[in-house]
């Protein structure tokens, strides 16, 4: 193995400061801005893994907070699971507008930031600036480049986890037998019912 999640999300981390710098005044997201927290979207077994952890870890720190946001979790996949009983999850992921304005249980919803943000998914980390995941350019935050050309938006492109770290995990993962997507209220709320989440 060539590395490990720590080392993954150093390497992230370090790309995307480089694009916050490239885009300057461009980057709209700051604290409290949270448009790209409503919805679900997928994440990996890896990001559920840290999230997990970071949960535990908020848990240790804060646990009257940690509480809130599992409470969160639970309530939302209850809510998907009333709406789609035979699979929730997979309905969740496959229904673009599944619970379109829901917003992420990790979301504080008084201060409009992220409760789990040191274990946020690498999707989370990435978007927003102009990056590039493999050959792919990811699509930029609506909110950010306003009166940016293509040209300039380019410029600000970075190469996040050029060497697919990620990638290489996931499949040490995935020999371990954890595959499949999911997000972040499934992963948080199997923290007190493994039977939440469907491979």
């Amino acid at each position: 193995m060539r590395g490990t999640d720590q080392d993954l999300v150093q390497i992230v981390d370090a790309a995307m400061v480089e694009a916050a710098r490239r885009s300057g005044s461009w980057l709209a997201c700051r604290p409290g801005c949270y448009q790209c927290c409503l919805g679900p979207f997928p994440i990996t077994q890896l990001d559920r893994i840290r999230l997990r952890e970071g949960l535990a870890a908020l848990e240790a720190r804060d646990r009257p907070r940690a509480g809130r946001v599992r409470q969160r979790a639970m309530a939302w996949v209850e809510r998907a699971r009333r709406m789609y009983p035979r699979d929730p999850l997979g309905s969740v992921l496959a229904i673009e507008d599944a619970f379109a304005e829901e917003p992420c249980p990790a979301l504080d919803p008084h201060t409009g930031t992220c409760d789990l943000y040191a274990a946020r998914p690498i999707t989370c980390r990435t978007f927003g600036p102009a990056v590039r995941l493999g050959a792919e350019s990811v699509a930029v935050c609506e909110l950010c480049y306003q009166g940016a050309v293509d040209s300039q938006i380019a410029a600000c492109e970075v190469a996040v986890d050029p060497e697919g770290l990620e990638a290489e995990l996931l499949q040490e993962l995935e020999a371990l037998g954890m595959s499949g997507d999911t997000t972040v209220a499934f992963a948080l709320a199997e923290l007190n019912d493994e039977g939440l989440h469907s491979e």
